[in-house]
């Protein structure tokens, strides 16, 4: 752990470097994330133009989930978007043989190959929801909860990139993940607003099956005093953990079909070249003689 921890450090140090170099492609892609960030929250203030409250949530609270559903997915953002790339590119081209012969985890290779800096403009725009809305609704502001804050917004992290990594080793068994991958990912937009205010299939969804609600809705419910602890925090963070875990086990799966199919496949090109080299040998002694 502790090697892998120095080299992610080299790695994103080497990263922190291009982006020196190539300041202007940071500035641009970070303005770009915080001017799609803006829409949204003027599409919400737009709504409550016309209403005053929505399924008993007001302006402020549903400013607020917004916010907080941000950071966690500007966090898996800015530091696992590589799995966006090895979903549609790294096994068509041919590319992961090379993760597999480096004397390191695969997937630590795959992952710290990127850092994508635009995830700071979610992160920042979310952040700033988050304190100002906090700051309106008044809601008290206390250690415990600080420290739930703080705890709840790492594990929904993890699981959007457990269901980032889950969805993206699909990549071992079809052509193209990628469309798989960016239909689950949009279903992540609907936490940004109260699951309540949806069908009950789509909070099912949400809830049992991908469980983005744990990014967004009850960690917020939790923090507004609307919502319990217990699925606020405590669920938030045992599914982030075994979220993880379900999604690695694919990832290993994957793993051993493709070294399975290419062994396989080696196995039958060495038969092939063995057969073939010696119909070659015998058509050359023949035209030879």
């Amino acid at each position: 752990m502790k090697k892998y921890c120095k080299l992610y450090i080299k790695f994103l140090q080497q990263y922190i470097k291009t982006l020196i170099e190539y300041r202007a492609d940071f500035i641009l892609g970070l303005i770009g994330f915080l001017f799609v960030q803006s829409i949204g929250v003027i599409f919400i203030g737009l709504i409550f133009n016309n209403i005053p409250s929505l399924k008993g949530w007001s302006f402020y609270e549903i400013l607020f989930i917004y916010g907080f559903a941000q950071i966690p997915r500007g966090i898996d953002h800015v530091f696992t978007d590589q799995l966006w790339i090895f979903s549609w590119q790294t096994i068509v081209e041919g590319k992961f043989d090379k993760y597999l012969v480096r004397p390191l985890n695969p997937l630590f290779q795959v992952i710290v190959e990127k850092f994508q800096p635009d995830g700071f403009g979610e992160i920042i725009i979310g952040s700033i929801l988050l304190i100002f809305s906090w700051v309106k609704l008044g809601v008290e502001v206390t250690i415990i909860k600080m420290i739930s804050l703080v705890i709840i917004i790492i594990f929904a992290s993890f699981i959007y990139t457990a269901i980032k990594l889950a969805v993206a080793s699909i990549a071992f068994w079809v052509k193209f993940a990628q469309s798989y991958l960016f239909m689950v990912y949009q279903l992540s937009t609907f936490v940004k607003y109260p699951i309540t205010i949806y069908p009950g299939w789509i909070r099912g969804v949400l809830t049992f099956i991908i469980p983005f609600a744990f990014t967004g809705y009850f960690p917020s419910a939790y923090l507004l005093g609307k919502g319990s602890f217990v699925l606020g925090v405590v669920m938030t963070c045992f599914i982030g953990v075994v979220s993880l875990l379900v999604a690695y086990r694919i990832w290993l799966l994957g793993i051993s079909y493709n070294t399975i199919t290419f062994t396989c496949g080696f196995r039958k090109f060495l038969e092939w070249s063995k057969n073939n080299r010696s119909k070659c040998i015998k058509k050359s002694y023949a035209y030879n003689f």
